[in-house]
């Protein structure tokens, strides 16, 4: 029924060329962009920007609204103090939230939203410098704005010229650009990125450790060279790691036992299990050391093609052994 309301044909479409003409628009369009954008305007607003002692403020209405907060979730998380003001709430007291410390940039492709044009007047009594995100400069917005950058005027992808889309995407990607010019200026790093993403899969690849594994397991399978294969066969199947690390009389490393070693000695000697573990272990074991990153430890294993891994500290003492299912499981 919702289908006949709308006109949709009954007979078969191209849809694919539809799709790919949109994608080749918008992409042009921000190529565009890269060739239109004024110079001294994007280094004064970045230089604005890295200068605030406040706070920055995204503003917008509709889908401008929509890719302000998406701008606003970037430059927050990678270094950039913002918050994004609903035009219409803060017309009705969360103006309270911006100080004259704060940049506003305001974002609307005609630049003569009514709800973003009232919130004006008081921005500037508060003092906040504007950055403008605009299709025509000498909008109102423009005008009344400190810095101004201007997205061009691509078509909208829409046939009918009205949904916002070209004019969305242009948007959001000179949004990300700028959070990554002020990224690399604010030297952000790795370290600075995990601390503003402690959950989740990203969270767990930028800050879990393999201490923090191995204390989770609490696992760390020991046995001496002269120990008897069979006394470390039992040890692997308590442990359920499938191996051993082997120590001197001092615990420290100087080799690794897996059951792959002992089913393969099983080929050629139904005794193997009354032998001595200095018969049949690694001595050039793959491991890792306290205090590095458990993405680490999964990227090691999978590059040598190992199924564990002995943690190490600093005089070579194994503290901990982690396997391969156990950083799976952890999502990593």
């Amino acid at each position: 029924m919702r289908e006949e309301m709308i006109g949709v044909k009954e007979s078969a479409v191209d849809f694919i060329s539809d799709v790919t003409e949109v994608l080749e628009k918008e992409a042009n369009a921000i190529l565009a962009l890269k060739n239109e954008l004024n110079e001294s305007s994007v280094n004064d607003a970045l230089k604005l920007i890295l200068q605030c002692k406040g706070r920055i403020v995204i503003t917008g209405i509709g889908k401008s609204g929509i890719v302000g907060r998406k701008i606003n979730a970037t430059m927050a998380s990678t270094g950039t103090p913002s918050f994004f003001l609903h035009p219409s709430e803060g017309l009705h007291g969360d103006l309270g939230m911006v100080t004259k410390d704060d940049v506003v940039i305001a974002i609307s492709n005609s630049g003569e939203s009514e709800e973003v044009i009232n919130l004006l007047p008081s921005i500037n009594k508060i003092g906040s410098k504007m950055i403008a995100i605009v299709r025509n400069p000498n909008s109102t917005l423009g005008r009344k704005s400190d810095v101004v950058l201007c997205i061009g005027d691509a078509p909208e992808a829409c046939p009918h010229g009205l949904a916002p889309t070209t004019s969305t995407t242009v948007t959001l990607a000179l949004g990300d650009a700028l959070a990554i010019a002020l990224l690399k200026a604010r030297n952000f790093q790795p370290d600075d990125f995990a601390l503003f993403h402690p959950a989740g899969s990203l969270g767990r690849k930028l800050l879990l450790t393999v201490d923090n594994v191995i204390a989770t397991m609490q696992k760390n399978p020991l046995v001496y060279a002269e120990s008897k294969i069979q006394e470390a066969l039992f040890l692997m199947t308590a442990q359920g790691l499938g191996a051993t690390s082997v120590v001197d009389e001092n615990d420290r490393l100087i080799g690794i036992l897996t059951d792959g070693d002992i089913r393969r000695a099983f080929a050629h000697s139904n005794e193997i299990l009354f032998c001595h573990v200095e018969d049949l272990y690694n001595r050039t074991p793959i491991t890792i050391s306290k205090g590095s990153l458990a993405k680490e430890a999964l990227e090691l294993m999978e590059f040598h093609k190992v199924n564990v891994l002995p943690v190490i500290d600093s005089n070579n003492r194994p503290i901990g052994m982690i396997h391969i299912h156990d950083l799976m499981n952890l999502g990593l």
